[in-house]
């Protein structure tokens, strides 16, 4: 079994869309093995997005250096091309290089309607999740890919919901939805036949039933009760902090033959099994095994054999 505490000082990340959840689960872990990590988004100290919650990249930055590795924070509307051509340009002239990208800008938590068709979906607010959730990851490959690519070895990681099989035949949430998360999936593709041949890997890359900041909140509980929220979501009990995808990112970015999974999707649960790693309490929740053969059939909730 790979050994998936390997060191990654020396190298250097841009998580884009590190202020909370995945990204920040994802450049903690980072930092954890010794990474520099740029973390971009837009919510500050000084200034909140429209999602209007306390998580900042300031304070998503000092976590990746409490963990052990080097957060810098950068602020980065990833929708605005010269913003992030700047970033880009920073991270080159105090880097040098650019080993891994994680492309986890999302952004639209408050925009898509649960089972509302594109005819009675918000227009605005479809086409502000499109732009968010795919727009932004387009203008971040396309100013730092050159980077890079400038030494073999680096690595994209797009993150996205729901891995490309489940998605296939599966309807996601709405139109809206569905649509950005299956893009991300073919970016990734895409991403690894432009990449394989000049010595890079893309993957994509999703988490299971994520523990977020703003799933806890919804559920009324915080990481230390989480358990508390089965009773309404028993389903709940399959969940995963954002750690345990910022160690499958880790155990990838470590990974000397990580080319193996070019232009492939994968899962946090998945990656588990291969490089062992597990998730902070010890167990390796596999969530989208677990939601075909026990949430989707509609059997009661039993994470027996399934973390």
């Amino acid at each position: 079994m790979p050994d998936t505490q390997q060191s990654l000082e020396g190298r250097v990340a841009l998580v884009a869309g590190a202020t909370r959840g995945a990204g920040r689960g994802i450049a903690v872990e980072l930092g954890a093995r010794g990474a520099t990590v740029y973390v971009s988004g837009r919510s500050t100290r000084g200034k909140r997005s429209e999602y209007d919650r306390p998580e900042t990249i300031e304070e998503t930055a000092e976590l990746v250096t409490a963990a052990g590795g080097r957060g810098v924070a950068v602020v980065a509307d990833h929708l605005v091309p010269s913003e992030v051509e700047a970033l880009v340009a920073r991270i080159d002239a105090e880097q040098g290089r650019l080993d891994l990208l994680v492309n986890d800008i999302w952004g639209g938590e408050m925009l898509f309607e649960w089972d509302s068709t594109v005819w009675e979906h918000d227009l605005d607010k479809g086409l502000r999740l499109m732009r968010l959730a795919v727009e932004t990851h387009a203008v971040t490959s396309h100013f730092a890919l050159p980077l890079l690519l400038r030494e073999p070895g680096g690595l994209v990681v797009e993150m996205t919901d729901g891995t490309a099989d489940y998605n296939a035949t599966r309807y996601r949430v709405s139109f809206f939805y569905d649509l950005a998360k299956s893009s991300v999936l073919r970016m990734a593709f895409a991403l690894g036949h432009e990449l394989g041949p000049r010595g890079a890997t893309a993957v994509a890359l999703t988490p299971g039933w994520l523990r977020s900041e703003i799933m806890l909140d919804a559920y009324g509980v915080k990481e230390e009760n989480w358990r508390d929220a089965l009773g309404a979501a028993p389903h709940f009990a399959i969940s995963e902090t954002p750690a345990f995808v910022g160690r499958a990112v880790a155990a990838l970015a470590g990974d000397p033959e990580v080319s193996r999974w070019n232009g492939q999707s994968l899962s946090s649960g998945q990656l588990a099994q291969v490089y062992g790693f597990t998730d902070v309490d010890g167990s390796r929740p596999d969530a989208w095994r677990y939601v075909v053969e026990v949430q989707d059939p509609g059997r009661p909730a039993d994470t027996t054999g399934y973390r």
